[in-house]
């Protein structure tokens, strides 16, 4: 007894702990705007100091911090404030692409097609198919929380297992797998474009790759579902018992197996036209690249072809033709102006984000003109050399730090605009190529997004299973979550490791060194 009140007393207290510091760090906007100020006061003081560093990239000059409150400096803040913006890359390449989303998106294909992919399997391969709906629902902005959560527990239900196992495993594909996936994601450009910005300051020449961690995520994807179905099944169910509906917040309503309705016939139809579609698409978009006389095949190695290294309207063209025809056949798309909105709609949802661009882009900006990357770079590289903590020692404790500051910093867009301009330069000079450092920050990223309950749907995924546990509270949604995040973080920094030991490609043509 005594030590299940102490373990329940340091759930709380770490709750209490998280939620404290949760609540107190400003919208990520204001953040970016605290940090923009900081940075500029930080800039005068350092100059004033006379703080130099080697040169990086030449060994016989010197580099000192730029004093953004210098005549100078006001007048830089003022006038690219503008060009900071628009040249924002982040802001650009996600718009873009979230044109193709929200389509694919608006008209429900992407919703039917995860709930079409967990009924049509066989009930052994029920789990796993789950959690491979749960990590590729991350294409969209909340497909996964809204539809496969909750679906995930009814499925459960209607099987006669633990409804609250099936919540836990689709939550534990949804959050604690973001990073993960079969295909390229709203993510993959976001972090390469962040990643392109803080390369830029070291090496302008260097081109960063959307596809950069492809290779490495296909195979999380694979090792992760293997990972949450093997824990939801020998770990989680016996853990939870046998489900009792009178635990329930309504038990007339929970004494009856919840109902899994399956898609309309119109909905297989479209469904199917619209996959047709999609591969007819792929096709035609083949035909830019494959041939010889492919106008974006460039001089012919593919890798650095255009066709990838501006991928974005390719993706575009490919999400958005499927969702078009599917909602023409469901009836959702009517003519053009449906189409229009639907990317409106898309686009109001984006407003937060755009905000958040304005903001990180001056910070950005001002971090490399003031060469306060350059100093910290150099200076804690310097240091962690001197003291013996470089290679798998400094992975180790980034992906840890990327970890916990994540528990505060849910958005992995603010967290690596944050920390990319710090680490990208310091990791590069240690001999890691830039995809890499994006991928150990994806890896250490991800497992704990599911035990912060600061995160946004934290409160909807609660009362989701509080239907099927009515004294269910936030220790408990965290305490079911806590199996999953350290098993997650462990095997997929082990399965990173192990890439970096058979020094395997993990993207087209990228490698883990420079």
């Amino acid at each position: 007894m005594d030590s299940a009140r102490t373990k329940k007393s340091f759930i709380d207290r770490f709750l209490t702990f998280i939620e404290v510091v949760g609540n107190k760090i400003p919208d990520p906007l204001m953040l970016f705007v605290y940090l923009t100020l900081i940075l500029i006061v930080l800039s005068a003081i350092l100059s004033w100091l006379g703080v130099t560093v080697v040169n990086p990239q030449d060994p016989t000059a010197y580099v000192e911090a730029f004093n953004l409150l210098s005549s100078e400096g006001i007048a830089h803040i003022f006038s690219s404030m503008v060009s900071n913006f628009m040249g924002f890359m982040p802001f650009g390449q996600v718009i873009t692409v979230m044109i193709g989303i929200g389509v694919l998106e608006q008209t429900g294909l992407l919703s039917v097609a995860l709930k079409k992919l967990v009924l049509s399997v066989p009930k052994g391969a029920i789990t796993a198919t789950l959690v491979l709906a749960a990590i590729l629902s991350n294409i969209a902005t909340d497909a996964g929380y809204v539809v496969i959560i909750p679906l995930g527990a009814i499925l459960f239900k209607s099987m006669g297992r633990h409804p609250i196992a099936g919540l836990a495993a689709a939550f534990a594909g949804v959050a604690t797998s973001f990073s993960a996936n079969l295909i390229v994601t709203p993510l993959d450009v976001i972090l390469a474009s962040i990643t392109q910005e803080a390369v830029n300051a070291v090496d302008p020449t260097y081109t960063v790759s959307i596809l950069g961690n492809y290779y490495f995520m296909v195979a999380s994807t694979i090792v992760l579902v293997v990972l949450i179905t093997l824990m939801t099944e020998k770990f989680i169910e016996p853990r939870l018992g046998t489900y009792n509906p009178k635990d329930g917040v309504d038990v007339e309503e929970n004494d009856s197996p919840d109902e899994l309705e399956d898609i309309t016939p119109t909905e297989k139809k479209a469904l199917r036209m619209a996959g047709l579609s999609m591969l007819a698409t792929a096709a035609l978009l083949s035909l830019l690249i494959v041939p010889s006389w492919g106008p974006l095949r460039g001089d012919g190695r593919i890798v650095q072809a255009p066709f990838f290294t501006h991928l974005v309207p390719v993706l575009v063209v490919l999400f958005m033709v499927p969702g078009v025809v599917y909602g023409k056949i469901t009836g959702d798309i009517k003519g053009s102006a449906d189409v229009s909105k639907h990317i409106n709609t898309t686009m109001a949802s984006m407003a937060a984000f755009i905000g958040l661009s304005f903001a990180a882009s001056q910070f950005v900006n001002l971090f490399n003109v003031s060469n306060l990357g350059t100093i910290m770079s150099v200076s804690l590289s310097n240091f962690l050399q001197n003291i013996g903590f470089t290679g798998g020692l400094f992975l180790i404790a980034f992906m840890l730090l990327t970890a916990f500051v994540n528990m505060f910093i849910l958005a992995a867009a603010a967290q690596w605009m944050i920390f990319a301009p710090i680490f990208v330069p310091i990791m590069m000079q240690m001999g890691y190529t830039p995809e890499f450092i994006q991928l150990a920050f994806r890896v250490g990223d991800s497992p704990t997004n599911s035990i912060s309950p600061v995160m946004a749907y934290f409160v909807l995924i609660l009362i989701t299973m509080q239907k099927y546990d009515k004294k269910a509270g936030i220790g408990s949604l965290v305490s079911l979550m806590v199996p999953f995040t350290i098993a997650i973080f462990i095997v997929w920094s082990l399965l990173l490791f192990l890439w970096m030991f058979l020094d395997l490609p993990i993207g087209p043509g990228i490698g883990i060194f420079m």
